[in-house]
């Protein structure tokens, strides 16, 4: 029975056509990349601007500072006080707010389509007239403090989550945290946010992604109005950061914390991301995480370990693969209570040797490929998560060619393809695991 209902709605998920998107790109004079996304289902319209800097492109000694930024970006221009710039979106009926990666900062408002030229009026003033007043940026200092202690301070996990990745990025700032570092962010001033915002904050380092109900033309049009003035950053340039060096042995660490309520092994690999012209890689490893990590009861780690041996109470696998140097391919497990991690680890380093001497089973490739179909074709109601993919993306070096070319990628991954991506990726010498105990566990614990 299940297999019929499998194979019903794998008929029905491949009869589904990928909707055509109408994207048109261009660049204004001043060096602003725009891409507009018609859809035309609801009179709403997302506006985003993406700036291509991030965490990995903060100066030695100022980690936080793009994270920083993106709040003060919130504060008050020439013309607009202290606050009034999501004050004036929530007055049209709209939403707003950004985020800081590693690759970029990002700014959104979702409003209706015929508020689109306000919302740009509003976000070129502050890219071009931000005015920082010096007991607000000291007080907005603390909050990012604050949030750091309650994000990373306040959950075992957050501060896991850090070493381990520190240790995985022996020498690139990908391995510095998005929030920074506690002492740095207390040394942050009005002056490095000045000179951050003054070298980053440009047309020609940002990327303008309008969807929604809208025409490329009218985009134009008012682009060229309210962007289009703003002059270039004359020194930016490519960006050349440290380099990860030939990694030639795992490493492992523990923290214990006495909030920890279950054990956890994690795994981090290093992994490559999407080439522009060249996806092939990363849409394998897109599949492997899926069979290794995606349902519990059909994954190689779910059915392993949660079904067959019933020593894990989850297993995940994962792989972001959008970035500008360098990604990480994620496996890891929560063993069940009494359960030593020493004895969980064994049996999650023999599954996947297992995995690696095997050949896939091609139904569950399929089985993989229609889930990953399922969730491109759903992903396109979302106005907002379409403009976000285009942005990160862009900012990352891709094309949008590249984004409207990934289904079909993804689609074209064989079995072969999964296979030699995993043996390139799991190498326990690329890699880093860490256990996650509480402070008083024991080895018969589950430590």
């Amino acid at each position: 029975m299940a297999k019929l209902v499998w194979l019903v709605l794998a008929v029905t998920v491949l009869a589904m056509p990928l909707r055509a998107q109408e994207v048109t790109s261009f660049t204004l004079d001043n060096g602003m990349e725009v891409v507009v996304i018609e859809d035309h289902r609801a009179p709403v319209v997302v506006h985003m601007v993406w700036y291509r800097v991030g965490a990995a492109d903060e100066a030695p000694g100022q980690s936080g500072i793009a994270h920083f930024l993106e709040h003060l970006m919130f504060k008050g221009t020439e013309t607009r006080a202290s606050g009034a710039f999501s004050a004036t979106v929530e007055a049209q009926g709209g939403t707003d707010n950004a985020f800081t990666s590693w690759d970029y900062t990002g700014y959104f408002q979702r409003v209706a389509s015929d508020r689109l030229g306000l919302m740009m009026e509003m976000e070129a003033d502050r890219m071009a007239n931000l005015r920082l007043q010096e007991a607000e940026v000291l007080t907005e200092r603390d909050v990012v403090l604050e949030e750091r202690n309650q994000v990373v301070e306040g959950n075992p996990g957050g501060i896991y989550r850090e070493i381990q990745r520190a240790m995985l990025f022996m020498n690139h700032p990908y391995r510095v945290p998005i929030i920074g570092w506690p002492d740095e962010i207390a040394a942050l001033t009005l002056e490095d946010a000045v000179a951050f915002y003054e070298m980053h904050y440009a047309p020609n380092n940002a990327i303008l992604v309008v969807a929604g109900d809208v025409q490329p033309e009218e985009v134009r049009q008012l682009a060229e109005e309210h962007y289009g003035p703003i002059p270039p950053q004359p020194a930016i340039a490519p960006r050349l950061r440290p380099q990860e060096p030939v990694q030639r042995a795992p490493r492992r660490f523990t923290y214990a914390d006495a909030r920890v309520s279950e054990p956890f092994i994690g795994r981090s690999y290093l992994a490559p991301v999407r080439r522009s012209g060249d996806q092939r890689e990363a849409a394998a490893l897109v599949v492997l995480a899926e069979l290794l990590g995606g349902n519990p009861a059909t994954s190689v780690l779910g059915r392993a370990l949660q079904f067959d041996e019933q020593i894990a109470l989850f297993t995940t696998a994962g792989y972001s693969s959008v970035a500008v140097d360098a990604s990480t391919f994620e496996i890891g497990l929560a063993p069940v209570p009494g359960l030593s991690l020493t004895e969980a680890e064994a049996a999650l380093d023999r599954v996947l040797a297992r995995f690696l001497e095997q050949e896939i089973d091609a139904a569950q490739l399929e089985r993989v490929k229609t889930r990953i179909r399922a969730s491109e074709i759903y992903a396109q109601d979302s106005v907002q998560g379409l403009a976000r993919r285009y942005g990160e993306a862009l900012a990352a070096g891709l094309t949008p060619a590249d984004v409207q070319g990934w289904p079909e990628v993804l689609q074209a991954v064989t079995a072969e393809d999964v296979m030699q991506a995993a043996e390139a990726v799991l190498d326990l010498n690329r890699s880093v695991t860490g256990w996650l105990v509480r402070e008083d566990a024991t080895e018969g614990a589950g430590q």
